[in-house]
Protein backbone atom coordinates (compact mmCIF):
# COMPACT_ATOMS: atom_id res chain seq x y z
CA UNK A 1 0.00 0.00 0.00
CA UNK A 2 2.97 2.10 0.81
CA UNK A 3 4.32 2.07 -2.36
CA UNK A 4 1.32 2.69 -3.96
CA UNK A 5 1.12 5.79 -2.35
CA UNK A 6 4.32 6.88 -3.54
CA UNK A 7 3.23 6.17 -6.97
CA UNK A 8 0.34 8.78 -6.27
CA UNK A 9 2.68 11.18 -4.85
CA UNK A 10 5.59 10.65 -7.58
CA UNK A 11 2.66 11.08 -10.31
CA UNK A 12 1.28 14.36 -8.47
CA UNK A 13 4.74 15.37 -8.64
CA UNK A 14 5.17 15.19 -12.33
CA UNK A 15 2.00 17.65 -12.60
CA UNK A 16 3.52 20.17 -9.98
CA UNK A 17 5.07 22.72 -12.20
CA UNK A 18 1.76 23.24 -13.50
CA UNK A 19 -0.07 23.21 -9.86
CA UNK A 20 2.36 25.30 -8.78
CA UNK A 21 1.94 28.23 -11.86
CA UNK A 22 -1.46 28.22 -10.98
CA UNK A 23 -1.74 28.65 -7.65
CA UNK A 24 0.89 31.41 -8.15
CA UNK A 25 -1.15 33.17 -10.31
CA UNK A 26 -4.06 32.83 -8.13
CA UNK A 27 -2.24 34.73 -5.48
CA UNK A 28 -2.44 31.29 -3.34
CA UNK A 29 1.40 30.43 -3.27
CA UNK A 30 4.69 32.26 -2.98
CA UNK A 31 6.28 32.63 -6.07
CA UNK A 32 9.72 32.92 -4.36
CA UNK A 33 9.29 30.43 -1.68
CA UNK A 34 7.26 27.41 -3.09
CA UNK A 35 10.83 26.18 -3.46
CA UNK A 36 10.71 25.13 0.23
CA UNK A 37 8.00 22.22 -0.52
CA UNK A 38 10.83 20.65 -2.48
CA UNK A 39 12.80 20.68 1.14
CA UNK A 40 15.14 23.35 -0.31
CA UNK A 41 15.39 25.68 2.77
CA UNK A 42 14.83 29.21 2.79
CA UNK A 43 16.53 30.06 6.41
CA UNK A 44 19.55 28.53 8.31
CA UNK A 45 19.52 26.06 11.41
CA UNK A 46 21.24 27.23 14.38
CA UNK A 47 23.05 24.99 16.29
CA UNK A 48 21.11 23.44 19.50
CA UNK A 49 17.62 21.97 19.81
CA UNK A 50 15.03 22.52 17.42
CA UNK A 51 11.73 21.70 18.21
CA UNK A 52 9.06 21.44 15.31
CA UNK A 53 5.59 22.20 14.81
CA UNK A 54 3.18 21.71 11.51
CA UNK A 55 0.02 22.87 11.12
CA UNK A 56 -1.97 22.74 7.42
CA UNK A 57 -3.28 26.11 7.52
CA UNK A 58 -4.24 29.28 9.52
CA UNK A 59 -7.10 27.85 12.07
CA UNK A 60 -4.09 25.15 12.71
CA UNK A 61 -1.21 27.56 13.10
CA UNK A 62 -3.32 30.08 15.38
CA UNK A 63 -4.14 27.53 17.82
CA UNK A 64 0.08 26.95 18.77
CA UNK A 65 0.31 30.18 18.94
CA UNK A 66 0.64 30.57 22.92
CA UNK A 67 2.48 27.44 22.92
CA UNK A 68 5.41 29.54 20.44
CA UNK A 69 5.32 32.03 22.69
CA UNK A 70 5.80 29.59 25.56
CA UNK A 71 8.73 27.87 24.14
CA UNK A 72 10.01 31.09 22.86
CA UNK A 73 11.09 32.17 26.57
CA UNK A 74 12.61 28.46 27.33
CA UNK A 75 16.37 28.49 27.27
CA UNK A 76 17.13 25.23 26.33
CA UNK A 77 15.16 25.59 22.78
CA UNK A 78 17.16 27.12 20.14
CA UNK A 79 14.92 27.33 17.43
CA UNK A 80 11.86 26.76 16.76
CA UNK A 81 10.30 25.49 13.27
CA UNK A 82 6.67 26.26 12.23
CA UNK A 83 5.63 24.57 8.88
CA UNK A 84 2.49 25.09 7.26
CA UNK A 85 0.62 24.40 3.71
CA UNK A 86 -0.64 27.62 2.70
CA UNK A 87 0.28 31.31 1.85
CA UNK A 88 -2.19 32.44 4.53
CA UNK A 89 -0.86 30.78 7.44
CA UNK A 90 2.48 31.53 6.27
CA UNK A 91 1.57 35.81 6.59
CA UNK A 92 -0.28 35.53 9.72
CA UNK A 93 3.12 34.23 11.75
CA UNK A 94 4.73 37.72 10.25
CA UNK A 95 2.40 39.28 12.04
CA UNK A 96 3.99 38.50 15.30
CA UNK A 97 7.44 39.34 16.78
CA UNK A 98 8.75 36.18 17.04
CA UNK A 99 12.65 35.70 17.51
CA UNK A 100 13.80 31.87 17.70
CA UNK A 101 10.48 31.03 15.34
CA UNK A 102 10.96 30.66 11.70
CA UNK A 103 8.60 29.30 9.08
CA UNK A 104 9.24 27.11 6.45
CA UNK A 105 6.33 25.06 3.89
CA UNK A 106 5.72 21.38 4.56
CA UNK A 107 7.35 19.88 2.21
CA UNK A 108 5.88 17.43 -0.69
CA UNK A 109 5.43 13.63 0.84
CA UNK A 110 7.69 11.79 -0.90
CA UNK A 111 10.62 9.65 0.39
CA UNK A 112 13.46 11.96 -1.31
CA UNK A 113 11.99 15.30 -0.02
CA UNK A 114 11.13 14.47 3.68
CA UNK A 115 14.09 12.79 3.97
CA UNK A 116 16.26 15.88 2.52
CA UNK A 117 13.83 17.47 5.13
CA UNK A 118 14.11 15.81 8.43
CA UNK A 119 18.17 15.44 7.02
CA UNK A 120 18.90 19.31 7.25
CA UNK A 121 16.13 20.33 10.27
CA UNK A 122 17.20 17.46 12.68
CA UNK A 123 14.13 18.26 14.74
CA UNK A 124 14.05 16.92 18.69
CA UNK A 125 10.38 16.32 18.22
CA UNK A 126 8.05 16.62 15.78
CA UNK A 127 4.15 17.95 16.68
CA UNK A 128 1.75 17.82 14.06
CA UNK A 129 -1.28 19.70 14.69
CA UNK A 130 -5.53 18.53 14.43
CA UNK A 131 -5.85 16.47 11.04
CA UNK A 132 -1.90 16.58 9.31
CA UNK A 133 -1.30 12.43 8.70
CA UNK A 134 1.47 12.02 6.24
CA UNK A 135 2.19 8.17 5.87
CA UNK A 136 5.71 9.46 4.38
CA UNK A 137 6.99 11.34 6.58
CA UNK A 138 5.40 9.56 9.67
CA UNK A 139 7.40 6.52 8.40
CA UNK A 140 10.67 8.57 8.57
CA UNK A 141 9.85 10.23 11.60
CA UNK A 142 9.89 7.02 13.27
CA UNK A 143 13.02 5.54 11.26
CA UNK A 144 14.80 8.58 12.77
CA UNK A 145 13.11 7.99 16.38
CA UNK A 146 12.08 11.32 16.67
CA UNK A 147 9.09 11.14 18.81
CA UNK A 148 5.61 12.35 17.27
CA UNK A 149 3.46 14.11 18.78
CA UNK A 150 -0.53 14.53 17.29
CA UNK A 151 -1.30 17.30 19.49
CA UNK A 152 -5.45 18.60 19.76
CA UNK A 153 -5.76 15.71 16.96
CA UNK A 154 -9.15 16.04 14.87
CA UNK A 155 -10.69 12.69 12.88
CA UNK A 156 -14.29 13.55 12.03
CA UNK A 157 -16.58 10.73 11.04
CA UNK A 158 -16.05 11.19 7.45
CA UNK A 159 -12.05 11.36 7.80
CA UNK A 160 -12.37 8.08 10.37
CA UNK A 161 -14.68 6.41 7.64
CA UNK A 162 -11.78 6.59 4.84
CA UNK A 163 -9.12 5.42 7.11
CA UNK A 164 -11.06 2.29 7.55
CA UNK A 165 -11.27 1.44 4.17
CA UNK A 166 -7.36 0.71 4.11
CA UNK A 167 -7.01 -0.54 8.12
CA UNK A 168 -4.08 -2.32 8.01
CA UNK A 169 -2.87 0.13 6.13
CA UNK A 170 -4.05 2.92 8.35
CA UNK A 171 -2.87 1.40 11.63
CA UNK A 172 0.86 0.89 10.48
CA UNK A 173 0.89 4.97 10.04
CA UNK A 174 -0.66 6.28 13.10
CA UNK A 175 1.39 3.73 14.92
CA UNK A 176 3.91 5.67 14.41
CA UNK A 177 2.65 8.00 16.71
CA UNK A 178 4.21 8.47 19.58
CA UNK A 179 1.29 10.17 21.95
CA UNK A 180 -1.78 11.63 20.47
CA UNK A 181 -3.80 14.19 22.49
CA UNK A 182 -7.56 14.33 20.68
CA UNK A 183 -9.61 17.74 21.00
CA UNK A 184 -12.55 15.81 21.28
CA UNK A 185 -14.09 11.82 22.94
CA UNK A 186 -15.22 11.29 19.60
CA UNK A 187 -11.71 11.70 18.02
CA UNK A 188 -10.60 9.20 21.14
CA UNK A 189 -12.29 6.59 20.10
CA UNK A 190 -11.42 6.81 16.20
CA UNK A 191 -7.64 7.09 17.19
CA UNK A 192 -8.45 3.67 19.51
CA UNK A 193 -10.05 1.54 16.79
CA UNK A 194 -6.75 2.72 14.48
CA UNK A 195 -4.64 1.33 17.01
CA UNK A 196 -3.31 3.77 18.75
CA UNK A 197 -2.77 3.08 22.15
CA UNK A 198 -1.13 5.86 23.38
CA UNK A 199 -3.93 8.55 24.05
CA UNK A 200 -4.69 11.42 26.73
CA UNK A 201 -7.30 13.69 26.28
CA UNK A 202 -6.83 17.78 27.37
CA UNK A 203 -9.38 19.37 25.44
CA UNK A 204 -9.44 21.50 22.57
CA UNK A 205 -7.02 23.68 21.96
CA UNK A 206 -8.60 26.47 20.25
CA UNK A 207 -10.36 27.30 23.69
CA UNK A 208 -6.97 29.31 24.62
CA UNK A 209 -6.71 32.78 24.01
CA UNK A 210 -3.98 34.49 22.07
CA UNK A 211 -3.18 37.25 24.06
CA UNK A 212 -1.22 39.85 21.63
CA UNK A 213 -2.39 43.21 22.13
CA UNK A 214 -1.60 44.48 18.86
CA UNK A 215 -3.72 41.72 17.37
CA UNK A 216 -7.29 43.14 19.37
CA UNK A 217 -6.56 46.93 18.78
CA UNK A 218 -8.28 49.07 16.49
CA UNK A 219 -6.27 52.52 15.15
CA UNK A 220 -7.69 55.21 16.74
CA UNK A 221 -9.17 56.86 13.63
CA UNK A 222 -10.47 54.05 12.60
CA UNK A 223 -12.09 53.11 15.88
CA UNK A 224 -13.22 56.75 15.96
CA UNK A 225 -15.06 56.61 12.58
CA UNK A 226 -16.60 52.88 14.02
CA UNK A 227 -18.45 54.82 17.22
CA UNK A 228 -21.03 56.08 15.15
CA UNK A 229 -22.43 52.45 13.79
CA UNK A 230 -23.84 49.72 14.61
CA UNK A 231 -21.57 46.94 13.49
CA UNK A 232 -21.75 43.49 12.81
CA UNK A 233 -19.34 40.95 11.66
CA UNK A 234 -19.66 38.03 8.91
CA UNK A 235 -16.05 35.93 9.90
CA UNK A 236 -14.43 33.81 7.90
CA UNK A 237 -17.13 33.46 4.52
CA UNK A 238 -16.71 31.30 1.54
CA UNK A 239 -18.33 31.91 -2.09
CA UNK A 240 -21.88 32.72 -2.05
CA UNK A 241 -21.54 33.59 1.69
CA UNK A 242 -20.50 37.31 1.73
CA UNK A 243 -24.02 37.29 -0.53
CA UNK A 244 -26.64 36.19 1.71
CA UNK A 245 -25.08 38.27 4.78
CA UNK A 246 -24.84 41.11 2.49
CA UNK A 247 -28.76 40.54 1.76
CA UNK A 248 -29.00 40.03 5.77
CA UNK A 249 -27.64 43.50 5.83
CA UNK A 250 -29.96 45.06 3.48
CA UNK A 251 -32.61 43.71 5.39
CA UNK A 252 -31.22 45.27 8.89
CA UNK A 253 -30.77 48.16 7.41
CA UNK A 254 -34.54 49.32 7.21
CA UNK A 255 -34.19 49.29 11.13
CA UNK A 256 -30.87 51.23 11.37
CA UNK A 257 -29.56 53.10 8.97
CA UNK A 258 -26.45 53.63 10.50
CA UNK A 259 -25.39 50.05 9.95
CA UNK A 260 -21.62 48.50 9.05
CA UNK A 261 -21.61 44.44 7.75
CA UNK A 262 -17.86 43.91 8.14
CA UNK A 263 -16.60 40.97 6.18
CA UNK A 264 -13.55 39.28 6.87
CA UNK A 265 -12.73 36.53 3.63
CA UNK A 266 -11.35 33.04 4.44
CA UNK A 267 -9.22 33.45 1.74
CA UNK A 268 -7.85 37.54 1.09
CA UNK A 269 -6.96 36.67 -3.11
CA UNK A 270 -11.49 36.79 -3.34
CA UNK A 271 -11.54 40.22 -2.68
CA UNK A 272 -12.14 41.65 -6.06
CA UNK A 273 -14.96 38.49 -6.76
CA UNK A 274 -16.56 39.54 -3.77
CA UNK A 275 -16.46 43.06 -4.57
CA UNK A 276 -18.09 42.75 -8.13
CA UNK A 277 -20.96 40.54 -6.59
CA UNK A 278 -22.08 42.76 -4.15
CA UNK A 279 -21.89 45.64 -6.37
CA UNK A 280 -24.81 44.14 -7.81
CA UNK A 281 -27.15 44.61 -4.69
CA UNK A 282 -26.13 48.49 -4.97
CA UNK A 283 -24.03 48.33 -1.74
CA UNK A 284 -21.12 51.03 -0.96
CA UNK A 285 -18.06 48.69 -0.25
CA UNK A 286 -14.42 49.68 1.31
CA UNK A 287 -11.91 47.68 1.74
CA UNK A 288 -9.08 48.02 4.98
CA UNK A 289 -6.25 48.51 2.89
CA UNK A 290 -7.96 51.46 1.10
CA UNK A 291 -7.53 53.07 4.71
CA UNK A 292 -10.52 55.74 3.73
CA UNK A 293 -10.95 58.45 5.67
CA UNK A 294 -15.17 58.39 5.67
CA UNK A 295 -16.94 55.40 6.18
CA UNK A 296 -20.05 57.65 6.71
CA UNK A 297 -21.80 55.97 3.52
CA UNK A 298 -20.25 52.74 3.53
CA UNK A 299 -22.38 50.01 3.94
CA UNK A 300 -20.10 46.58 3.77
CA UNK A 301 -16.22 47.07 4.95
CA UNK A 302 -14.14 44.00 3.29
CA UNK A 303 -10.93 43.30 5.57
CA UNK A 304 -8.54 42.25 2.86
CA UNK A 305 -5.32 42.01 5.16
CA UNK A 306 -4.09 39.14 7.40
CA UNK A 307 -4.27 38.43 10.69
CA UNK A 308 -6.27 41.17 12.22
CA UNK A 309 -9.63 39.19 12.37
CA UNK A 310 -9.33 39.67 16.46
CA UNK A 311 -9.54 43.39 16.29
CA UNK A 312 -12.49 43.35 14.33
CA UNK A 313 -13.93 40.61 16.79
CA UNK A 314 -13.63 42.68 19.53
CA UNK A 315 -15.83 45.51 18.37
CA UNK A 316 -18.66 42.87 17.00
CA UNK A 317 -21.65 41.85 19.54
CA UNK A 318 -22.63 39.28 16.86
CA UNK A 319 -20.38 37.52 14.48
CA UNK A 320 -21.60 34.71 11.49
CA UNK A 321 -19.05 32.31 11.23
CA UNK A 322 -18.84 31.38 7.54
CA UNK A 323 -17.77 28.03 6.12
CA UNK A 324 -21.10 27.12 7.50
CA UNK A 325 -23.81 27.89 5.46
CA UNK A 326 -21.90 26.04 2.54
CA UNK A 327 -20.71 22.41 3.13
CA UNK A 328 -17.24 23.05 4.81
CA UNK A 329 -17.84 21.78 7.84
CA UNK A 330 -17.90 25.40 10.20
CA UNK A 331 -15.03 27.56 10.59
CA UNK A 332 -13.54 28.70 14.66
CA UNK A 333 -16.34 30.42 16.92
CA UNK A 334 -14.61 30.16 19.68
CA UNK A 335 -12.13 33.86 19.22
CA UNK A 336 -15.26 35.72 18.89
CA UNK A 337 -17.01 34.04 22.02
CA UNK A 338 -14.39 34.69 24.03
CA UNK A 339 -15.24 38.37 23.27
CA UNK A 340 -18.54 38.25 24.16
CA UNK A 341 -20.57 38.03 21.13
CA UNK A 342 -23.18 36.09 19.77
CA UNK A 343 -22.35 33.58 17.58
CA UNK A 344 -24.33 33.13 14.16
CA UNK A 345 -23.91 30.01 11.50
CA UNK A 346 -25.43 28.29 9.10
CA UNK A 347 -26.11 24.22 9.68
CA UNK A 348 -22.87 23.11 8.43
CA UNK A 349 -21.10 23.10 11.57
CA UNK A 350 -19.54 19.47 11.64
CA UNK A 351 -15.92 20.53 12.25
CA UNK A 352 -16.51 21.71 15.94
CA UNK A 353 -19.33 19.70 17.02
CA UNK A 354 -18.36 19.61 19.98
CA UNK A 355 -17.60 23.93 20.75
CA UNK A 356 -20.82 24.42 19.21
CA UNK A 357 -22.40 22.05 21.48
CA UNK A 358 -21.20 23.94 24.75
CA UNK A 359 -21.95 27.62 22.71
CA UNK A 360 -25.65 25.88 22.64
CA UNK A 361 -25.46 25.31 26.31
CA UNK A 362 -24.44 28.53 27.26
CA UNK A 363 -26.84 30.04 25.02
CA UNK A 364 -24.81 31.98 22.93
CA UNK A 365 -24.75 30.59 19.44
CA UNK A 366 -27.94 30.61 17.42
CA UNK A 367 -28.39 28.48 14.25
CA UNK A 368 -29.83 30.47 10.57
CA UNK A 369 -31.29 29.01 7.93
CA UNK A 370 -31.96 32.36 5.81
CA UNK A 371 -30.58 36.38 5.60
CA UNK A 372 -34.40 37.41 7.45
CA UNK A 373 -32.96 34.59 10.04
CA UNK A 374 -29.50 36.02 10.58
CA UNK A 375 -30.69 39.95 10.23
CA UNK A 376 -33.51 39.20 12.77
CA UNK A 377 -31.15 37.72 15.55
CA UNK A 378 -27.98 40.26 15.39
CA UNK A 379 -27.79 42.05 18.40
CA UNK A 380 -25.83 45.01 19.74
CA UNK A 381 -24.54 44.27 23.21
CA UNK A 382 -21.94 41.92 24.08
CA UNK A 383 -22.45 39.07 26.84
CA UNK A 384 -18.84 39.81 28.66
CA UNK A 385 -19.34 36.99 31.55
CA UNK A 386 -19.53 34.05 29.04
CA UNK A 387 -16.24 35.60 27.21
CA UNK A 388 -14.68 35.30 30.54
CA UNK A 389 -15.98 31.76 31.51
CA UNK A 390 -14.22 30.03 27.90
CA UNK A 391 -11.29 32.50 28.57
CA UNK A 392 -11.36 30.28 31.78
CA UNK A 393 -11.61 26.91 29.61
CA UNK A 394 -8.92 27.79 27.75
CA UNK A 395 -6.38 28.94 30.41
CA UNK A 396 -6.67 25.29 31.72
CA UNK A 397 -6.51 23.14 28.69
CA UNK A 398 -3.10 25.39 27.65
CA UNK A 399 -1.65 24.96 31.04
CA UNK A 400 -2.42 21.12 30.75
CA UNK A 401 -0.74 21.23 27.38
CA UNK A 402 2.12 22.72 28.10
CA UNK A 403 2.67 20.28 31.35
CA UNK A 404 2.46 17.51 28.91
CA UNK A 405 4.57 18.67 26.26
CA UNK A 406 7.40 20.08 28.86
CA UNK A 407 7.69 16.05 29.73
CA UNK A 408 8.01 14.74 26.04
CA UNK A 409 10.58 17.78 25.12
CA UNK A 410 12.44 17.90 28.79
CA UNK A 411 13.19 14.21 27.59
CA UNK A 412 14.80 14.89 24.05
CA UNK A 413 16.90 18.20 24.25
Amino acid sequence: MFFFYQIIISFILILSPIIIFYRIKKNKEDKKRFIEKFSFPTKNKKRGSLIWLHGASVGEIMSIVPLIKYYEKKKSIKQILITSSTLSSSNILKTFNFKKTIHQYYPIDQIFFVKKFLNYWKPSIAIFVESEIWPCMYTEIHKNKIPLVLLNARLTKKTFAKWMIINFFAKKIFNKITIAYPQNFETKTFLKKLGLKKIYFIGNLKFTENRDINLSKIPHKLKKQFKSKKIWVASSTHENEEIFCAKAHLVLKRKYKNLLTIIIPRHVHRVNEIKNELNNLDLNIATHKSKIKNINKVDIYIVDTFGETKKFHNISCSVFLGGSIINRGGQNPLEAARLGARILHGSNTENFKDVYKLLRTLKISKKITSPEKLASLIIFKKNKNIGIKIKNIGEKILNKTVRELDNLIDNEV
